[in-house]
């Protein structure tokens, strides 16, 4: 019977391109970037990696089909490089494939590498058939703001929440983060906002408004896994280890039944229970220290807060206005911005939310360092409310 892959893997190294308009700069600079930080925190020689995966959503903007961008931009050593997509969860989804194959001992040391130019796009949202690639009728009716937006409205239906209570907590959201992305050099967007702002700010989508959207970007980040024994040999004293991993798809009930009420994202439900309960984690509000999750729109955020049950349902309103998800919060949620401040370049962004964990659990996180953290989370959402993929990762001090 499967027992899952906690304390099985630990992540050796880790890196972070800085995310931006990097008009200067091909695929592979921002691969090499982030590798070069990655490969010097892990101590190893690039020889050493023995399979990598690459993780990028527009194949027009890596410079190739398949994985030859990164095994060509890298210069890796001949060994097996596969190429994942998986909507918006392709960098946790790269990140999952290498872990596995260490689990799994078909190797022992694996790179994953996630990355995206979207700004050559010339588009100002994410490309999709219709925009910003090819000129076409795929999704001619719908835009990302737009079903988000009834995201919101199926929340306010459910719960009773009133107009003005949900947009405070949109815009307190919003907010946060931003004030978190000040303190990290390698965001986007370093710019604090006030409330004022998020909530006069013009309207997208009814109740999204520009502060409450993320951008694109251009960015890359990777990570380097073995198994704790091999650490250890290579003199690694403290290590993090990933405690769960976990993936859920949607099966299409969601809009094609009466089911579901549009309140929630069934998907993140279902990948956070098994993630909890391969980590061993039974009182996620009270064991989770911090995370990293798929602010796309700030009422994402703040309803992934119940679907990760780290909110009870309907009572993510008051925890965000009441600051438990602030930097100095309970659970300190986008500390190193999020995605409202790096942007959304898909490829990467699961790996930078892990990187920023990574950090933080190794007290390498500088002037936004949180105190003593134990247990980070990320998640990856990728799709629409009613159509997604949800990815949870869960990594920790080895050994808790």
């Amino acid at each position: 019977m499967a027992s899952g892959i906690k304390d099985k893997v630990v992540i050796l190294g880790a890196g972070c391109s800085k995310f931006g308009e990097r008009w200067d700069c091909e695929p592979a600079d921002l691969m090499a970037e982030a590798f070069e930080e990655c490969i010097a925190d892990a101590g190893i020689e690039k020889s050493q990696i023995e399979a990598a995966w690459q993780s990028t959503g527009v194949d027009a903007f890596s410079v190739g089909p398949g994985a030859m961008p990164l095994s060509m931009g890298l210069r890796l050593p001949d060994i097996p490089v596969t190429k994942i997509e998986n909507y918006c969860a392709s960098g946790t989804e790269a990140f999952r494939a290498a872990t596995y194959a260490v689990a799994s001992g078909a190797c022992d040391i694996a790179l994953a590498v996630g990355f995206e130019k979207l700004k050559d796009t010339g588009y100002g949202g994410l490309p999709q058939r219709s925009r910003g690639v090819a000129n076409d009728l795929y999704y001619p009716n719908l835009s990302a703001p737009g079903m988000f937006a009834q995201l919101a409205a199926g929340y306010r239906g459910k719960y009773g929440t009133s107009k003005e209570d949900l947009k405070r907590a949109m815009a307190h959201v919003s907010v946060k983060s931003h004030a978190n992305g000040v303190k990290n050099p390698k965001a986007h967007l370093q710019r604090a906002i006030t409330m004022e702002q998020a909530l006069n700010a013009p309207l997208i989508a009814e109740p999204i408004g520009l502060f409450d959207c993320c951008g694109v970007s251009d960015g890359a980040a990777c990570a380097i896994v073995t198994t704790p024994e091999i650490a250890k040999s290579l003199g690694k004293e403290q290590l993090i280890a990933v405690k769960a991993l976990q993936l859920c798809a949607s099966n299409g009930q969601e809009g094609g039944y009466e089911g579901w009420d549009g309140s929630y994202v069934h998907t993140t439900r279902v990948a956070a229970k098994r993630a909890y309960a391969e980590a061993g984690i039974t009182k996620p509000r009270e064991q989770v220290s911090m995370t990293e999750v798929h602010d796309c729109f700030s009422v994402t955020e703040m309803v992934t807060m119940e679907d990760l049950f780290l909110s009870e349902d309907g009572g993510a309103v008051k925890d965000v206005l009441d600051g438990f998800f602030d930097a100095d919060g309970k659970i300190p949620c986008q500390i190193d911005g999020g995605l409202k401040c790096f942007g959304h370049p898909i490829g990467a962004t699961g790996l930078r939310m892990l990187y920023e964990m990574y950090l933080q659990l190794s007290g390498k996180a500088g002037e936004r360092q949180l105190p003593n953290p134990t247990v980070g989370l990320t998640h990856n959402l990728g799709g629409f409310p009613h159509q997604n993929v949800s990815s949870v990762a869960i990594i920790g001090e080895y050994g808790i």
